[in-house]
């Protein structure tokens, strides 16, 4: 799978502005399919789905600057090190990610090539946060 830019950012465009009705949508999604990873997250979900917006902005604004992106994604995966993200919950996050996006972008506009090319995205996100992850859970 590769990843397409123009594909990513034109879904991207397309759900922009649904904002936080699609990380209120991620959120319960993920807890709905995935309740043993809710303890991971506070209760009130307010900042944290202001930082995922933030954070899916930023990947598709970097989405063709790879040491950005990479620094980005670094980042992020030390710090879920420290809230006790683990590689493995990287699919859960991923297929609710997914289905969010899915949902709001609607069926003409989520083609199987946009889903591929997101599916390439998570891929990834995944490779690079896990490796920090992996790193913060070593050194320490």
């Amino acid at each position: 799978m590769t990843i397409n830019p123009v594909l990513i950012k034109s879904s991207f465009a397309i759900v922009e502005p649904h904002g936080a009705a699609v990380t209120a949508y991620f959120y319960q999604h993920l807890f709905e399919h995935n309740p043993e990873l809710r303890p991971l997250f506070a209760e009130h979900l307010d900042d944290q789905q202001n930082q995922l917006w933030a954070a899916l902005g930023a990947l598709v604004t970097h989405l063709e600057d790879t040491e950005t992106l990479v620094g980005i994604l670094t980042g992020l995966g030390t710090r879920h090190a420290r809230y006790g993200a683990l590689p493995e919950h990287f699919p859960a996050v991923g297929a609710s990610l997914l289905a969010s996006l899915r949902h709001f972008a609607g069926e003409e506009a989520w083609t199987p090539e946009v889903e591929a090319s997101w599916t390439a995205v998570h891929g990834v996100v995944t490779a690079t946060m896990s490796e920090a992850i992996t790193a913060a859970q070593s050194s320490s």
